[in-house]
């Protein structure tokens, strides 16, 4: 499955941003899928998971009651809602998909075990 993320800008702190992320392939709904993040200076990490069929999702504790994560498979895109956004939110956010992997586990394995990966969208918080 080839992903598409867009969406990022530059914001300001306490600002709101929805990241989406579009897949190419008709097994979209089969992909458990999730948003990742890198900040300068840092390694990738998780920031949200969900089910193959939305039922689950899984957050960090950084973005716990200010991200929502969703999904559209009729559209074949996941989403990633982000409301109260704080400087330390600026980093360049990938979206990924995985077959073989639940939601679960693709909130705490190592990323390297995922097996799709987008190119990321910058987003920049403004203090």
């Amino acid at each position: 499955v080839q992903l598409q993320a867009s969406g990022g800008g530059l914001v300001q702190a306490g600002g709101s941003l929805r990241l989406s992320c579009a897949a190419a392939g008709r097994t979209f709904s089969s992909y458990d899928m999730g948003w990742f993040r890198q900040a300068p200076g840092k390694e990738r990490e998780f920031v949200a998971t969900i089910s193959w069929s939305g039922e689950d999702t899984y957050y960090a504790d950084s973005v716990k009651g200010r991200f929502t994560i969703s999904r559209d498979n009729a559209k074949n895109t996941v989403y990633l809602q982000m409301n109260s956004l704080k400087p330390e939110d600026t980093a360049v956010y990938y979206c990924a998909a995985d077959r073989r992997l639940s939601a679960q586990v693709m909130s705490i394995i190592p990323e390297t075990s995922i097996d799709y990966w987008g190119k990321g969208t910058q987003v920049t918080v403004s203090s």
